[in-house]
């Protein structure tokens, strides 16, 4: 199988209308579409299974190649968010020292903000947009992974309308987690002290949910690909201590990296 690049206008962008409706993805997108970011998709309209599209983007995956393997010329309007985010934050965040890699803190700031943004997107489009695959294929997936860790089918239920009431709140709580239980696994040297991060943080409001972020991914490209960059950890620091003491989160992303208004909800 050989590949060929792509720009993001080459390709099908699946949901794209259901997500336009929100101010935040449009911008994203023009972000991502400015961003000179390139797609490897199959030759001679071939395709590639999901399983080998995720294993060659998971183990290969480099923030700052940005190039993403996709199984034919359709993309899901999630991935576009997704990657947009994480050239957002890399060109915000700046390089690391020249022989440096990017800090721990910054690969897993940039995570946090483009994972919690899909439970976003849930909480906008669940109730504005049900009918997309997004919501058809990623509700079902939370769903799961919220029952093997002991919720019942109400208790989810009660927790995709809390995530809907208020999808930015749900964003800011969950990338808050996200980044704080990645830096503490970071951390950690050995299963007891990496099984004790984890259960610390059982009774979080989306606690059900860490596993759907496949956060071990997080910790070894980390221990591949991190460098020592301690002046841009303490950035980072800084910056997820701002998001939490009330600088707004995603409405502070979107008018500070975005230059967009934040829309209700």
């Amino acid at each position: 199988m050989t590949f060929r690049s792509v720009s993001l206008e080459s390709l099908i962008i699946e949901d794209d209308d259901a997500f336009m409706t929100l101010p935040v993805y449009a911008a994203l997108k023009r972000a991502l579409a400015g961003s000179g970011t390139s797609f490897l998709i199959p030759e001679a309209e071939g395709e590639i299974s999901w399983d080998r599209a995720l294993f060659l983007n998971l183990t290969f995956w480099s923030p700052d190649a940005g190039v993403e393997v996709l199984c034919n010329d359709h993309i899901p309007a999630d991935v576009v968010a997704h990657a947009a985010w994480h050239h957002v934050v890399s060109q915000q965040l700046g390089p690391a020292p020249a022989g440096e890699g990017p800090a721990a803190e910054a690969l897993f700031f940039a995570e946090a903000i483009a994972s919690a943004f899909d439970l976003y997107l849930v909480g906008r489009l669940l109730r504005e947009a049900p009918g997309t695959d997004f919501i058809s294929t990623q509700v079902p997936i939370m769903r799961d992974v919220a029952a093997d860790a002991g919720l019942s089918e109400d208790e989810f239920a009660s927790l995709l309308e809390g995530v809907c009431a208020d999808p930015a709140q749900a964003f800011e709580e969950l990338r808050a987690l996200l980044f704080q239980v990645t830096t503490a696994l970071w951390a950690c040297r050995g299963v007891a002290e990496a099984a004790n991060v984890l259960g610390q943080h059982t009774q979080h409001r989306f606690g059900p949910l860490l596993h759907h972020f496949q956060l071990s991914n997080w910790i070894l490209y980390a221990r591949a690909y991190a460098g020592a960059a301690p002046a841009q950890a303490r950035a980072v620091n800084e910056l997820d201590g701002r998001l939490r003491d009330g600088a707004g989160g995603l409405s502070w992303l979107q008018q500070s990296w975005l230059s967009v208004e934040p829309s209700a909800g």
